[in-house]
């Protein structure tokens, strides 16, 4: 069951990366300017990595799935995708896996975004901590979390300076 999650999840993120490059082409045809593509290739490559040692770690280390970590980790990693959802819905047409903005838009403030200024960054973090721990592959989670921490620090620079936040 475990491996269908991580498929599940897989599938999900090509669902949005089609969402995402829709998103990018209608930003670009209305005057969208990115910012920061240099990261972006890492960022998707530690991205897939992470489901593809999720399923690695958890088959050749024989991990198992003890109950007490598991469901709530699960609990998580579906609350996870509730928050991305929620971000992807407020934010519309300007939601997108590329740092892309749109000059003159004002900055959206609504749904999760009233409350903190990166949520769905939050969401990533969650997840890719919980979808390992699900079946106890702490080794991905561990090596996700600082993979993850390293291009998240360099994508909300990039993404502060380029939507204006002092």
């Amino acid at each position: 069951m475990y491996y269908l999650l991580v498929l599940a999840v897989g599938v999900e993120r090509l669902i949005e990366l089609v969402v995402a490059k829709n998103n990018a082409r209608w930003a670009f045809a209305n005057g969208g300017v990115e910012f920061g593509h240099s990261h972006y290739p890492v960022m998707v490559s530690i991205h897939s990595a992470l489901l593809v040692s999720c399923v690695a770690e958890v088959w050749v280390l024989h991990r198992p799935f003890i109950p007490w970590l598991g469901w709530p980790m699960f609990a998580v990693a579906v609350l996870s995708q509730v928050l991305r959802w929620w971000c992807v819905r407020t934010l519309g047409r300007r939601w997108n896996t590329q740092v892309i903005v749109l000059p003159e838009s004002p900055l959206v403030q609504g749904g999760p975004y009233r409350w903190i200024r990166h949520p769905n960054y939050v969401a990533v973090v969650l997840e890719g901590l919980a979808l390992p721990l699900i079946h106890t592959a702490w080794l991905t989670a561990l090596w996700f979390g600082l993979a993850n921490a390293a291009v998240l620090r360099e994508r909300i620079r990039v993404e502060n300076v380029a939507l204006g936040y002092r």
